[in-house]
């Protein structure tokens, strides 16, 4: 086999070089191209344009579902042979207490996208979901509470599932509290974020109580390892009221972004029309007017 020459060696290293730095340069511009694409879609200006589209269709969406959810639930499923009609009770209770976790987990990633790009728009999405969670979690204790008085034979047992819902509701509670405190400063959206962070430990807390804890509550019913315990007859329409209300918490949620985006503008351009400085109404207020 035949050597090259050192000339036309250094000729090929030089060409693979210039081509290696080429390549890892086009595909740093086409993730940054990507990251600004993604990042396009978190301003709050496209953000209105986009809800303004989506919103009647998901209002739409809504209604059917849950007219159709509760069609089912009232004139379709029978009776369960032990709880009788108290088992309708169910598909209200369930769906709403997965909408209280599930809020919490929007809150979990909006707080993320404070602390580690500080972007507004996260701000206001976590700020909107506390006051949905809140009221998703009371709609989950007041009717467990009245499912629970004819099984268990009273309202309120301090079981670890009870408890642990409870502790949600009591957090959702504080967060919205620490908000009307600290107001809409960058200082306030990052101390929520925090103490969002750290209190979704009581997530799997709420999840997994049942089997950690000897506990009155049933467990998992839907999603479980063996597959779903509820006959069918009763499964279908439970799932029919699980989208219909996650789309009227999708719903609310972008509606009240949506206000929260307008309400700090109109803020904004008060502190200016008084007489406050442009700087200044940007470090008291998270910056939307874009």
């Amino acid at each position: 086999m035949r050597a090259l020459a050192p000339e036309r060696t250094l000729i090929r290293l030089t060409s693979f070089a210039t081509f290696s730095r080429k390549r890892e340069k086009g595909a740093a511009q086409g993730s940054i191209v990507t990251d600004r694409s993604m990042l396009a879609y978190a301003n709050p200006s496209l953000f209105l344009a986009l809800t303004r589209r989506v919103l009647p269709w998901l209002v739409a969406a809504t209604m059917l579902l849950l007219a159709a959810g509760l069609y089912l639930v009232f004139f379709v499923v029978p009776p369960d042979y032990q709880q009788g009609e108290t088992v309708r009770i169910m598909y209200v209770h369930a769906p709403s207490a997965w909408l209280a976790m599930f809020a919490y987990i929007v809150m979990t990633s909006a707080s993320l996208g404070v602390l580690v790009w500080r972007h507004p728009l996260a701000d206001a999405a976590q700020k909107t979901a506390a006051t949905l969670g809140a009221a998703f979690t009371f709609i989950c204790l007041v009717t467990g509470s009245l499912w629970g008085k004819p099984m268990w034979g009273t309202y309120w047992v301090w079981d670890a599932r009870l408890t642990s819902m409870l502790a949600l509701f009591l957090l959702y509670l504080g967060l919205i509290a620490l908000r009307q405190t600290m107001g809409d400063t960058p200082r306030g959206a990052r101390i929520a974020a925090i103490m969002t962070l750290v209190g979704f430990i009581d997530i799997p807390i709420i999840k997994y109580s049942v089997d950690w804890w000897n506990t009155l509550h049933q467990p998992a019913s839907v999603f479980r390892t063996g597959g779903p315990a509820i006959a069918a007859s009763m499964l279908w329409p439970l799932l029919v009221m699980a989208l219909g209300a996650t789309a009227l918490f999708l719903t609310l949620h972008f509606m009240a972004i949506r206000n929260e985006i307008l309400r700090r503008r109109v803020a904004r351009l008060n502190l200016l029309a008084i007489g406050e400085d442009h700087g200044s109404a940007e470090r008291e207020l998270w910056e939307l007017a874009q």
